[in-house]
């Protein structure tokens, strides 16, 4: 999601987006200093983060100033409008591995507006840029996944894996498409892959309790689900785990 890998990926960057130190010759904080504080606040408090961001928006803060103002809108659950303003500033930026990743930043934007089919051509750009970016890969599998283009997001999710081999996460998520697909015995497979390399996945728990289930194995479907509340009980993860075991007691009754 946009506020955990993409957030901590692009402050990576921080000094490129970072305005002049001349503009801050009368402030203690450093403009990196201000640039990362103001976006971890977008995490976290993202009210805060938007007044920040106006303020220094207003003391000539350039892109810093507008890329904290973007995050903290998507916090506070402007979506589309900060989506918008993070493809914005991909067009003005000169830095090749800053454009793709503030487009990916747009993306996940849309995904979250409920737009996966901006979310694909963003990603789409994004990987015209970067192409053997195996995360622009995955998120573009989510958008496709959305639009419920399962085909095409399992290509993405096998390129992915190709680019970076033993990506629980990709394992999981191919799972998933590949079940879209009545592909049980393949999606069962990626299933057990991811939680071979990783035995804590959310994700993959839910896949495979759900294949499973599918397979007739009430007691390995419910094994897996319960799982999920042990290790995660809080999360998407969890609540469609919650849902599963009630449709299961309900069956059995």
């Amino acid at each position: 999601m946009f506020f955990t890998s993409r957030l901590s990926l692009i402050l990576v960057a921080a000094v490129a987006l970072a305005p002049p130190a001349q503009v801050w010759a009368e402030s203690d904080i450093a403009p990196e200093q201000r640039y990362r504080a103001c976006m971890a606040r977008a995490r976290t408090a993202p009210n805060a983060a938007f007044d920040d961001a106006i303020a220094w928006a207003g003391l000539s803060g350039g892109q810093a100033a507008r890329h904290c103002l973007a995050a903290a809108l998507i916090g506070l659950g402007q979506h589309a409008e900060g989506a918008r303003r993070l493809e914005g500033l991909a067009q003005e930026s000169r830095e090749t591995a800053m454009r793709a990743e503030l487009l990916a930043q747009a993306a996940q934007g849309w995904l979250l507006a409920g737009d996966g089919a901006r979310a694909e051509d963003v990603l789409t750009a994004a990987i015209r840029i970067a192409p053997g970016d195996a995360e622009l890969l995955i998120d573009r599998a989510g958008a496709r996944a959305q639009l419920k283009r399962y085909g095409e997001a399992a290509e993405d999710l096998t390129a992915a894996l190709a680019r970076a081999p033993g990506r629980a996460d990709a394992l999981a998520l191919r799972a998933g498409a590949r079940r879209f697909q009545d592909d049980t015995d393949g999606a069962l497979k990626d299933a057990e892959a991811a939680l071979a390399l990783d035995p804590a996945n959310t994700e993959a728990l839910l896949e495979r309790g759900i294949l499973r289930r599918l397979k007739d194995d009430q007691a390995g479907a419910r094994a897996d689900w319960l799982k999920i509340l042990t290790v995660a009980p809080a999360g998407a993860a969890a609540e469609a785990a919650r849902k599963n075991l009630e449709m299961l007691d309900v069956k059995l009754r």
